[in-house]
């Protein structure tokens, strides 16, 4: 009933960008918190950005600060992570996910999201 589908993944060049996108189809996103979050081969889930259903509120991991954005389309129900000055460290399969209840703030525990999408692969060379 709910689907998140990721797409905008591929291969980029160190210092490249990429946008990825998160369509989400059975609820809208417009009342709850976004999430992303990636895992390399061999690694754990990791979180990377949450975007409130309160407008212009973002919350990002320390090792993505200054280099990521997130933003909604909330008319599209869409999400999107801008990625900037990508490094190879951030070569990994990238998840959307949406939290269980709506109003609830950002989060960076992947336990909180009750949906997620099947990912997209990002690869960045040297």
């Amino acid at each position: 009933q709910v689907q998140l589908v990721e797409s905008g993944g591929g291969l980029a060049q160190a210092g490249g960008s990429l946008r990825l996108s998160c369509a989400v189809s059975g609820r809208s996103i417009s009342t709850y918190t976004m999430g992303w979050f990636r895992q390399a081969p061999g690694k754990e889930r990791e979180f990377v950005a949450s975007i409130s259903w309160s407008r212009g509120i973002t919350y990002y991991a320390d090792s993505v600060k200054g280099r990521f954005t997130t933003s909604r389309d909330n008319a599209n129900n869409t999400v999107y992570l801008h990625m900037n000055s990508l490094t190879p460290e951030d070569t990994a399969v990238y998840y959307c996910a949406q939290r269980g209840t709506a109003y609830m703030p950002t989060s960076d525990n992947p336990r909180e999201y009750a949906y997620w999408g099947q990912g997209t692969q990002v690869t960045v060379s040297s």
